[in-house]
């Protein structure tokens, strides 16, 4: 069975994508050359690891630390798309572990 809209869950398989193209398919910055700055400038950390390199790989299970606006996120890689899309399956990518209050990606409602 495939998954809606290039979707991938990607939990088995060894799935895995580039740092700031999962960020960016993620909606947590707007661009992907953001993501790439954003990782660059070591504000992104890998299951407690900083990585400065935007093609750092990560894998479905990842804990993914980030430091923005001025709060620090906590999340966990669910999944991967093979282009960005809508908000609805940016989430599908994602699930927030720390309660960040008032924190929706980029184009939620």
């Amino acid at each position: 069975m495939s998954e809606p809209r290039g979707t991938s869950q990607g939990l088995g398989g060894g799935a895995k994508q580039r740092i700031d193209k999962w960020l960016w398919h993620a909606r947590m910055v707007r661009t992907r050359s953001d993501a790439a700055r954003l990782v660059e400038a070591g504000h992104a950390r890998v299951n407690g690891q900083r990585v400065i390199a935007p093609a750092h790989l990560v894998r479905a299970g990842d804990v993914v630390t980030l430091a923005l606006d001025r709060s620090v996120r906590v999340i966990e890689v669910t999944g991967f798309c093979e282009r960005r899309g809508g908000a609805s399956d940016a989430a599908g990518t994602f699930r927030i572990l720390e309660n960040n209050a008032g924190y929706r990606p980029q184009g939620a409602a």
